[in-house]
């Protein structure tokens, strides 16, 4: 069922217009191609900026955290630093007290806490993102040039001291300073400062002697992160290893960042936040510990992407609008001249064949044109040719009719004074009458165009009789036929003109008797009928024109066929009777050819097909 419905299918669209056809193939082979190379350039150009805007944003964050990292490690050769002055290390040894008012006065006259404080702030001063120092011993007192405690606070049992004493002189950032009892003269709110801490440790016995803590102004971190923006309202935000938001924008997509979201050391991975489909890009600072991470809509990431797209898409739609354009355009022109030449077939097969193809072009379709135009100027020609056939054929059957009236009468009335001759005697009248009866009985036939060759022999034979009674000794014949080609059918009348030329223009012209022989012989399958006499032979002007005028019956050469013969040489009506006959009835080659030399005699031979029966074989 689904082959037959195929078939039907294909019947159907065998069945269209040949201007569908053509508009049909050339939208397939403009369209498709088109929406087909749109559609790779697309997800191509999907896939590589994809690709593109997520490496530049890794490489963005990376900037990002070397930048911190940066910060980060100056805090650190800050602490190192302080490590090493004399003046700090004494004081972690207790040589100085935090009240201010130190009774140990350095070299310089001044006292080494303040010569410490000095020191500190030379830091401060020389690193502006460093919002405060503060120096504690393992006993709890400070110095610091920023920062002060509230009153009572045990320092070493601060949380910053004890992670930074576990670390064993080991630099560590702990983030926002959040409930500590360390207080700043500029009021920073805990949430604008990142602390680091180290712990000072006796190199001989590992003891903590005390510890830094030094404050990051979180704006330096800001600036660096808040410089980067992803898309339109895509940011980055800082994360320390708890989770714990160190850097973001007001109003982030994101307040919390999920425990565990973080499963490599880099990496891309999406969330949904309100109903948003977020795309989050991170990289984890081995330095640090923090994670840097790009924020931004998934539908931005595709902003340039649809622009692409659009601009994509624009080009299949310019591009398939020409391509429909050409396609009806080419099938109108390919298709409009084949539909011209339909309706000039079409007007020709109804029988109208004077239309003709009137283009001028050059290609296959004029060559079918100019093909069709010789076709039906062939055609006229030959019907042309066969109505002249016709028409002859129609005169030759009247005059055979005209021919037949003729004879029936004289027959009868022959056959009347035949009998009457011979009740009375006169044996020589009787014959003579007798042979004239039975030569027009023998041209009656019963009606019949295709009589036994006996017959036709038979009829000449009475013929010469007569003639022979007419010039006496002047004329002598002879016939040679084997018996049994007398069998074969001939069409009735070919030799009497023959004869009868033979007898009046060559043997009457010349001096003495004459002879005539008739001879029938078969070669070839073809039947040869030859008449000769040793007349006086005719005329070469005569005999040219006369087998012109021969070969151009049954033909459209009505120059020749309508020449007349010189008077003198007759009209040659008789023998142009006979070949008309036999071209109609048989056809070329078939007919009458002429040898004659004047003085000589002719030689006319009569080219029949062998007929065995009564019926002709062509009508």
């Amino acid at each position: 069922m689904r082959r037959s419905g195929l078939n039907m299918e294909k019947l159907k669209l065998n069945n269209l217009p040949i201007r569908y056809k053509l508009i049909i193939h050339f939208l397939l082979i403009s369209i498709l191609p088109a929406i087909g190379l749109g559609l790779l350039i697309g997800w191509t150009v999907d896939r590589i900026v994809e690709e593109q805007s997520n490496e530049n944003t890794m490489q963005l964050i990376g900037k990002v955290n070397t930048a911190i990292e940066n910060d980060v490690e100056n805090l650190q050769k800050i602490t190192y630093l302080m490590s090493f002055d004399p003046g700090v290390q004494k004081f972690l040894k207790g040589d100085t007290v935090n009240t201010g008012q130190s009774n140990n006065a350095a070299g310089n006259g001044e006292s080494a806490e303040y010569n410490i404080r000095k020191f500190l702030q030379g830091f401060t001063t020389l690193s502006s993102e460093i919002a405060g120092i503060m120096l504690v011993n393992s006993e709890g007192d400070f110095i610091s040039n920023e920062m002060y405690t509230r009153s009572g606070t045990q320092l070493t049992e601060e949380a910053w001291y004890k992670q930074a004493a576990e670390n064993k002189g080991i630099f560590k950032i702990v983030g926002h300073p959040y409930g500590r009892a360390v207080m700043s003269h500029v009021d920073y709110q805990e949430s604008e400062v990142v602390s680091a801490v180290r712990a000072i440790v006796d190199p001989e016995t590992q003891v903590v002697q005390g510890v830094v803590l030094v404050d990051l102004k979180l704006r330096v971190i800001a600036e660096t992160a808040r410089d980067v923006t992803l898309g339109k309202t895509g940011y980055l935000t800082v994360v320390d290893n708890n989770g714990e938001m160190i850097y973001a924008p007001q109003h982030p997509f994101m307040q919390k960042i999920p425990a565990g979201l973080f499963t490599e050391s880099s990496g891309i991975t999406s969330e949904t936040v309100d109903g948003r489909h977020l795309q989050l890009i991170y990289r984890t600072s081995p330095f640090t510990g923090w994670t840097t991470m790009g924020v931004f809509p998934m539908d931005e990431s595709a902003f340039g992407v649809r622009e692409i797209t659009f601009n994509v898409v624009t080009f299949v739609f310019v591009v398939c609008m020409l391509g429909m354009t050409a396609s009806f355009y080419l099938a109108y022109s390919i298709s409009r001249p084949i539909g011209q030449l339909a309706s000039f077939m079409s007007k020709a097969q109804s029988g109208d064949l004077t239309i003709r193809y009137w283009g001028n072009r050059s290609d296959e379709i004029g060559l079918l044109g100019r093909s069709f135009n010789t076709m039906l100027a062939q055609i006229g020609r030959l019907l042309s040719l066969t109505e002249l056939q016709a028409r002859q054929k129609r005169e030759a059957e009247l005059r055979s009719l005209q021919a037949h009236i003729k004879p029936h009468f004289l027959y009868n009335t022959l056959d009347t004074i035949h009998w009457m001759a011979r009740s009375k005697g006169a044996e020589d009248i009787a014959e003579v009458v007798q042979s004239l009866s039975k030569l027009f009985r023998l041209g009656l036939s019963k009606g019949s165009d295709i009589i036994p060759l006996s017959d036709e022999l038979e009829h000449i034979v009475s013929y010469l009789k007569i003639q022979q009674v007419r010039y006496s000794s002047k004329l002598t014949y002879s016939i040679e036929v084997e018996p049994q080609l007398q069998e074969l059918y001939v069409l009735k009348l070919l030799l009497q003109p023959m004869v009868e030329n033979a007898i009046y223009h060559g043997i009457k012209e010349r001096r003495g008797p004459g002879h005539l022989s008739i001879e029938v012989v078969e070669r070839e399958n073809e039947l040869y009928l030859t008449v000769l006499d040793d007349g006086a032979g005719i005329p070469p002007e005569r005999l040219s024109m006369l087998k012109q005028r021969l070969e151009a019956v049954g033909k459209q050469d009505r120059e020749h066929a309508d020449t007349p013969l010189p008077d003198s040489a007759g009209s040659g009506y008789g023998i142009l009777n006979v070949q008309a006959r036999i071209r109609l009835t048989y056809g070329e080659p078939y007919g009458i050819m002429i040898e004659s030399e004047p003085g000589t005699g002719t030689v006319v031979t009569l080219r029949h097909p062998v007929v065995r029966d009564s019926y002709p074989a062509k009508e």
